[in-house]
């Protein structure tokens, strides 16, 4: 059996500080939760799509950072992606560049301080 990744979760100090900020980079609605005694905020899942699913996590175990695993989002535009990361108090770490025929990625660094990486198919 491949292994294939199915959930991840993002370390987060600010939990209505990182709720707010990755609402607006990525225009979606985050759950709020409290699992195991952690702050979690889920992102939407999709059941038609084979992606991996994840949450912003705050806990002890959860320290936030730029080493470690990049997690990378699928989106359709990156540019507009990083400016909105950019309006909401992050930095861009690595601008868009193409990966040839893979298409492009780019790196930002969110409201917590952790890279979180993007890949776009086409542009």
């Amino acid at each position: 059996m491949t292994p294939v990744v199915r959930y991840f979760e993002i370390p987060v100090s600010n939990m209505p500080r990182a709720i707010a900020f990755y609402q607006a980079v990525f225009l979606i609605t985050l759950e709020p939760a409290e699992v195991d005694g952690n702050q979690m905020a889920f992102f939407p899942a999709d059941p038609e799509n084979s992606g991996a699913t994840g949450a912003l996590a705050r806990g002890e175990s959860y320290v936030p950072g730029t080493q470690g695993c990049r997690v990378y989002f699928a989106v359709t535009d990156i540019m507009a992606v990083l400016d909105r990361a950019v309006a909401a108090g992050g930095r861009v770490l690595y601008p868009k560049s193409s990966i040839g025929e893979h298409g492009f990625v780019a790196e930002f660094a969110d409201s917590e301080g952790n890279c979180i990486a993007l890949h776009s198919a086409g542009g």
